[in-house]
């Protein structure tokens, strides 16, 4: 076996990723699209179309049929087998076009239509002429001032207004803008205080009518019935006959 010549303790290795010294061109720095697949495709290039794949759809299971259900006689395995049946109905009715005849033409209107004539005009009021654009004289125009603080053409120099002196400072100023005593209303010093009682002096009431009651003669002591007991009291009526006839009255 040969020996490796000692080089020192650098050894030749390939680098973890491209160098950019060792391109001439901007090298790796651009990304160049794949023209396969669906995803991040070169727009330069046609693109297929993409199907996905699935899997097996699951088997059915066993338990799901269908349950009873009715089938008429006239069904057999190869279809519907019965006898013709006819239904009654009534005659269709045809609607019948009504063209119009001969004589709902015209043919003496056509002449000017087939044959040649001279050309007729109607007489009619003459036409209103052409309305012309009315625009604004010298005197509709304005020239712009040279005085005052609104000028378009001028300098001007800087306006002031005099106004009345500002409560802002001074000595008589509001600060906490709280009402004053004489904005209260006094109250009475029965709200807080022990109230003597008050007395109305009114008219004297007139005394009440002595009233005359019953006297022992008015009672019937003998027909007291409400803290004694009673014996039953039966009252005798009249018998009626089962033959009587009602009383029939005419209503008019």
């Amino acid at each position: 076996m040969s020996k490796v010549p000692w080089v020192g303790t650098w050894r030749p290795h390939r680098p973890r990723g491209p160098v950019m010294a060792q391109f001439t061109s901007p090298g790796p720095k651009y990304y160049v699209q794949g023209a396969t697949g669906f995803v991040s495709h070169i727009p330069t290039k046609r693109r297929a179309p993409a199907y996905s794949m699935h899997g097996t759809k699951p088997l059915i299971s066993k338990e799901c049929f269908p349950g009873p259900y009715p089938v008429q006689s006239s069904m057999t395995h190869r279809g519907k087998k019965s006898s013709p049946a006819y239904t009654m109905a009534g005659r269709p009715r045809v609607k019948v076009e009504t063209t119009p005849g001969p004589a709902s033409y015209s043919p003496e209107r056509s002449q000017k239509i087939v044959y040649k004539n001279a050309p007729k005009h109607s007489m009619s009021f003459r036409y209103e002429g052409a309305k012309v654009d009315s625009t604004p004289g010298p005197n509709a125009y304005t020239i712009p001032q040279v005085l005052g603080p609104y000028t378009v053409t001028t300098a001007t120099s800087p306006s002031y207004t005099l106004m009345g002196k500002s409560k802002l400072g001074c000595f008589h100023e509001d600060l906490h803008k709280t009402p004053g005593p004489a904005a209260y209303i006094k109250p009475d010093t029965e709200l807080y205080k022990k109230r003597a009682p008050k007395y109305s002096m009114g008219f004297r009431t007139k005394t009440s009518a002595n009233k005359l009651g019953p006297g022992p003669a008015y009672y019937e002591v003998g027909k007291v019935s409400l803290n004694k007991s009673c014996a039953p009291v039966i009252s005798f009526g009249i018998r009626h006959s089962d033959y009587t006839s009602p009383l029939i009255v005419d209503v008019y």
